[in-house]
């Protein structure tokens, strides 16, 4: 078995440790933010994973549809912070054909089961236990949240935690479903910005 990186992992952490509330509201200044237009949009790297009741799933098998990416971990204070916004917003997203995959980075099935018994998510919670597919997409932190228009272009991205139920942000993931195509630059990868 490879050892895991930690260092990314750890330098994450401290960042989400340290980030403060400026207003008082008692969230991370992360949280008020919205979505990070990627300019110009990049193509979404493909990757097959399994969920955690063992079904693959090929992310380019869902093109045509717009498709949200969230990047996260159990031991990551804003990510745990915003999945249950990510659930009350799949519930409002789902029945408008926007798919949600939550790709857990570099643990166990036994550790994100558990996480997942706190709190539940009916969307599919994707397994990179290698942290094989998060190398390949431009992710610095944790919480990284990418949002992929049906052409497979990646045009938003939010680094740290939101409340994706935000009816701005729900506006922004909505209008891409009628969004006119655009054209991709280079695959995104971990040295994009």
């Amino acid at each position: 078995m490879k050892p895991i990186r930690l260092l990314p992992p750890l330098l994450a952490l401290l960042v989400a440790a340290t980030v403060s509330a400026a207003d008082g509201s008692g969230r991370p200044d992360s949280f008020r933010q919205g979505l990070r237009p990627v300019e110009p949009p990049v193509p979404a790297p493909d990757f097959t994973l399994k969920d955690m009741d063992g079904r693959t799933h090929r992310f380019s098998a869902r093109n045509g549809h717009v498709r949200i990416v969230n990047f996260w971990a159990t031991w990551c204070p804003p990510c745990r912070r915003e999945m249950p916004s990510m659930q009350r917003a799949w519930k409002q997203l789902a029945p408008e054909g926007v798919d949600l995959l939550a790709v857990n980075v570099g643990e166990d099935e036994d550790t994100v089961f558990e996480f997942m018994g706190q709190y539940p998510m009916d969307f599919p919670v994707l397994l990179d236990t290698e942290g094989k597919v998060v190398e390949t997409w431009p992710v610095q932190a944790l919480p990284t949240t990418f949002v992929v228009d049906p052409e497979g272009c990646i045009r938003y991205r939010a680094i740290g935690g939101r409340d994706w139920d935000d009816p701005g942000i729900l506006e922004k993931v909505l209008a891409l479903k009628t969004a006119p195509p655009v054209a991709c630059g280079q695959v995104a990868g971990p040295e994009s910005d």
